[in-house]
């Protein structure tokens, strides 16, 4: 049974046990909610809460669990001949579970039937071009022995995903009998349920931390792996990126310094174009601006955030790269030799990241007391002295918060660098060359035609590691400054 309607199926015995729930409750009162102890939707929802939520708890527990026990059984079916050397099982298992989803992706398709799918003497060939048929990368003939265990891999993931529908209804309908057995005038409903709800309130809080633990923890996993085939030294201090994919031979140069040069130089690039008009725009809406041109001009200026970034690189690509050209390209000055550059792309993420920039420092400037402008008023300053000595001290530490914001914006974009930058890595002073960046390398090396147990794969993870440090780093620090600030201001 699908996952949706799995839910489905354990929200329709939530519904039912709270219609019926909510009954007997009054029942039990002699039809007069007065004599119950709790309100009677209390009755209901303590019905609806103890079958939803074991249901659902056992689902996920399920989905997580499943696939590392099918994982570790199917691995026993690879022999230790079939691990190539520098390579190890759990590299071989990924080839082992692209293949299963190929092989369903083939089915969905129609482009291969189910008993070709199972059929372990099917002819590898004619599997590996199905595969290909159905959109799925194969860069190597399938091996039997991967194929037989992507067989195996697939029934068990059925027969699991059979059990759990089953198991999870079953745990429904038994919470949905236990919450009805409740269900009478003196049972304290109100007190469980808001118990209830403040524990779904604590695990709700707790998925961003979590979230965040997961995210860490996969990209450490992977990352030891990539420096278990690549070194370390070479990777932080190597100043020259050149992959060399699967089949084209030669060893692969893989310094992150050039695509951290790149990252930077566009992101500060952009920033100088951002934060100025950005406050600027801010403190004329907020400061001087009448309530017409506010109403106005705010929503026209927020319009730039909801435009998808995929249209800002079609923007530097088709305008902003030409219009350079024309300026200092070899018609003029002779600096630009194409439309790609840090200054093209820089220049169209820093409109991008206006509306960050103000539309945050605008609500930030406005919820500084109006009392303070007035003392300052009164103590005979002027406008545009009030707003330089009191408001945007007063407010700095969350513009500095905005400012943030746009920064890890601008580390983190990668359409308009694709379109508006190139794909050179290089380290260089000059503006006006193409570069490109961490994020947009990360795309290139996980869409490539590499094989997932390379390094030229695997690399994709070291680099979003030394991302995600980085702006730790930058957080941490820009805390600390606004911390300083205000004891200071303070």
């Amino acid at each position: 049974m699908p996952i949706v309607w799995l839910i489905i199926l354990v929200l329709a015995i939530g519904s039912v046990g709270f219609v019926l729930g909510r009954q007997k409750a009054l029942s039990t009162a002699g039809g007069d909610s007065r004599n119950l102890h709790s309100l009677p939707v209390y009755y209901g929802s303590n019905v609806f809460m103890k079958s939803i939520v074991p249901a659902f708890l056992v689902m996920l527990l399920w989905l997580i669990v499943q696939p590392l026990v099918v994982q570790n059984q199917v691995s026993g079916m690879i022999p230790a001949s079939e691990i190539a050397e520098g390579s190890n099982i759990g590299l071989v298992m990924s080839e082992v579970r692209r293949t299963a989803e190929g092989l369903d992706n083939a089915v969905a398709s129609g482009a291969m039937d189910e008993d070709m799918a199972r059929n372990a003497r099917a002819e590898l060939t004619d599997i590996t071009q199905r595969l290909r048929d159905a959109g799925q990368v194969v860069t190597s003939q399938i091996t039997q022995t991967v194929l037989a265990a992507s067989q195996q891999y697939r029934i068990s993931m059925a027969r699991g995903a059979t059990w759990m529908a089953i198991v999870v209804a079953l745990v429904g309908l038994a919470g949905a009998v236990w919450g009805y057995a409740q269900a009478h005038k003196g049972f304290r409903a109100r007190n469980i349920v808001e118990q209830g709800v403040m524990a779904i309130l604590v695990a709700a809080a707790s998925i961003a931390i979590l979230t965040t633990i997961g995210i860490v923890f996969s990209l450490i996993f992977n990352t030891f792996e990539f420096f278990r085939l690549y070194p370390a030294s070479e990777f932080f201090f190597l100043l020259e990126w050149a992959p060399s994919f699967s089949g084209r031979g030669g060893a692969s140069s893989l310094g992150i310094l050039p695509l951290l040069w790149g990252t930077l130089y566009i992101s500060l690039v952009a920033l100088l174009v951002a934060v100025p008009i950005g406050l600027f725009a801010a403190i004329y809406l907020s400061e001087y601006a009448s309530p017409a041109v506010r109403s106005f001009a705010k929503p026209m200026l927020e319009v730039l955030a909801g435009i998808p970034t995929i249209v800002y690189g079609l923007f530097a690509l088709l305008t902003v790269g030409p219009l350079l050209m024309n300026v200092f390209g070899p018609d003029s000055v002779g600096w630009m030799q194409g439309q790609r550059s840090v200054l093209t792309a820089g220049l169209v993420m820093g409109i991008m990241l206006i509306p960050f920039v103000s539309s945050l420092s605008d609500d930030i400037i406005n919820a500084v007391p109006q009392a303070m402008r007035d003392g300052s008023y009164g103590l005979g300053a002027t406008r545009s002295e009030t707003i330089k000595q009191v408001v945007l001290p007063a407010a700095l530490p969350g513009i500095v918060g905005a400012v943030l914001l746009a920064a890890s914006r601008a580390i983190g974009e990668t359409m308009i660098v694709v379109l508006g930058a190139g794909a050179a890595a290089r380290l260089s002073l000059n503006p006006f060359e193409a570069m490109t960046t961490v994020t947009a390398k990360i795309v290139s090396q996980l869409t490539g035609d590499s094989d997932f147990a390379s390094p030229e794969a695997l690399v994709a993870f070291a680099l979003g590691m030394s991302l995600f440090i980085i702006t730790l780093g930058l957080n941490v620090f820009a805390l600390y400054i606004v911390r300083k600030y205000r004891e200071q201001y303070e």
